[in-house]
């Protein structure tokens, strides 16, 4: 077994165990969600004081409550259409929040170009799940492109504990806006191949409207 697979069983372990004790806790998933929510405007208030390291701590641990209400959920039988609903609407709120934090942090020393850069961030990461929701409108998936949530947050962590989060804004705002387009491609696509089975199912020599047509004839 390799290192890191030693790494993410060991932590499987801890996650399975912690799922389990919420479980046995009657606790509702829809309050891990809120919870994660909450401690992640404590990061953002952390963001927003300059302790950039501390808020990388939080977001850790805002990160559980992310990975376990969903298999809280599972494990309780308490899966539901708002559930995921709610899920993702918080989910939303949470990432705004740490970049409204770093917003306000840059605005106090007067850092004009990485409040722009930020906001740049902010648009992207927030395109990049309504490109999806619009998409899946249409077509049954769109979940093409690098940056989802998981790994912007991984980012946010690793820009906040090595205090480098320059670089790692820089880093989101390309590969964010990278993955919207690439999802817009994407769904232009296979709608389009959609578009083209189903122009395709209808007889060579008959016309959509003909064959409306004929039907209201029959």
């Amino acid at each position: 077994m390799t290192l890191t697979g030693g790494i993410g069983k060991f932590c499987g372990v801890i996650i399975d165990r912690i799922v389990r004790w919420l479980a046995l806790s009657r606790i509702h998933p829809n309050v891990l969600t809120f919870l994660g929510l909450v401690i992640n405007i404590w990061a953002a208030c952390l963001f927003a004081a300059g302790s950039f390291r501390w808020a990388g701590v939080v977001v850790i641990a805002a990160g559980l409550f992310d990975m376990v209400d969903g298999r809280v959920a599972r494990a309780t039988s308490r899966v539901t259409r708002f559930g995921g609903f709610f899920d993702s609407v918080v989910d939303r709120y949470s990432d705004l929040a740490l970049f409204m934090g770093l917003l306000v942090f840059y605005a106090t020393i007067n850092r004009f170009f990485y409040i722009v850069l930020t906001a740049v961030v902010m648009t992207g990461s927030v395109m990049i799940s309504y490109t999806r929701a619009r998409a899946e409108n249409a077509i049954p998936k769109c979940k093409v492109g690098f940056l989802e949530r998981p790994e912007r947050v991984v980012l946010i962590i690793i820009g906040a504990l090595f205090d480098r989060m320059a670089p790692v804004l820089w880093v989101i705002a390309v590969l964010s806006n990278l993955t919207v387009v690439h999802r817009m491609i994407y769904t232009w696509q296979e709608a389009k191949r959609l578009e083209d089975a189903q122009l395709h199912a209808v007889p060579p020599n008959e016309t959509p409207r003909a064959a409306s047509i004929a039907k209201r004839e029959i």
